[in-house]
């Protein structure tokens, strides 16, 4: 027994807890990286569900969404954003942005029983998002306009399925010229 508090007694404790405190160190600087990147340039998302198709799979597509655009006021009609839910705060959802503040909006009212149309003007600090599939989607045609600070990030990049890699137009297409 003394022999082994001898040995532990001669280790050299200053150097192990250096080497464990910088390690430490650079793996919390590390985790701080990722969450300010995440937070506020870019993240992941997922999206699954009939609402956005062709643009995005039945079975799920991962894709890119940058933040910068939305704090700068930099997004327009065509693109594609990532929305905390009005009816479901917990949830994030993928849409396509139609109509800023002021723009004048006319969507079918409800595409499975007719043709009947309506419009809208986007009211100050709202705006108007629909999925790509009209027959299949929850949007602004049933929760009304979404106001902006909802607005959490621009989609910019499918990375997942692989063959579908690229970016994304307004248009919703794959770019051709990449």
């Amino acid at each position: 027994m003394v022999g082994l508090i001898g040995r532990l007694w001669n280790l050299p404790y200053k150097s192990i807890v250096k080497e464990a405190s910088g390690k430490t160190l650079a793996v919390a600087k590390f985790f701080c990286v990722v969450h300010v990147t995440n937070t506020y340039l870019c993240t992941f998302a997922l999206a699954y569900g009939p609402s956005m198709i062709p643009t995005f799979n039945l079975t799920g597509d991962m894709f890119l969404a940058e933040r910068l655009s939305i704090k700068f006021g930099k997004v327009g009609p065509g693109d594609i954003v990532l929305i905390r839910s009005p009816e479901s705060p917990r949830k994030v959802i993928v849409k396509r942005l139609l109509g800023l503040e002021s723009h004048s909006v006319t969507y079918v009212v409800d595409p499975m029983n007719g043709d009947r149309c309506d419009t809208i003007v986007v009211p100050k600090g709202h705006v108007w998002v629909e999925g790509d599939n009209i027959y299949n989607s929850r949007d602004s045609r049933q929760f009304g306009p979404v106001p902006y600070s909802l607005l959490e990030g621009k989609v910019f990049c499918k990375i997942w399925p692989p063959k579908e890699f690229g970016s994304l137009m307004k248009s919703g297409m794959k770019d051709p010229d990449l």
